[in-house]
């Protein structure tokens, strides 16, 4: 008896999104900070009453300063703060799918935000400097720097 090579799910399944290579535990995390909000606001409220893009770049955004500042976790509910950034963008991501989100951003800067001449700026700044003083992280925090 020969052994097939393939199941004939296989060639169907494979063409499918990939879920095995999202990380369980970071939706597990999700999960725990969605329940946060449903508790707060009630479960998938903001796809009753839309969301302003404002709001939600604005936690994002102060979860993820307080977490690069090194407060790694959020105190309110002891989940991480990236955690939390992952939170806000799903909701986001979940009203902008739904197409009830109100886009309160700036007037747009005529060619975009330009972050390809300020990567040229960066760029030119790290040739003149080939050697920079190494930065001081918390990691090494007291060790005496030389280059």
């Amino acid at each position: 008896m020969s052994k097939k090579e393939s199941n004939p799910k296989d060639v169907v399944g494979v063409k499918k999104v990939p879920m095995h290579n999202v990380s369980c535990r970071v939706l597990f995390e999700m999960g725990l900070g969605m329940m946060d909000g449903a508790c707060k606001y009630g479960s998938h409220n903001y796809r009753e009453a839309g969301v302003r893009a404002s709001v939600y770049y604005d936690a994002a955004m102060r979860h993820l300063m307080a977490w690069w500042e090194g407060e790694d976790d959020d105190p309110d509910t002891g989940l991480s703060h990236i955690t939390k950034v992952l939170t806000c963008l799903a909701t986001f991501r979940d009203s902008m799918i739904a197409e009830n989100w109100e886009d309160d951003r700036p007037i747009r800067i005529p060619g975009g935000a330009g972050i390809e001449a300020y990567n040229n700026m960066a760029a030119a700044i790290s040739d003149k400097y080939p050697n920079p003083v190494l930065p001081y992280t918390e990691k090494a925090k007291g060790e005496v720097y030389e280059n």
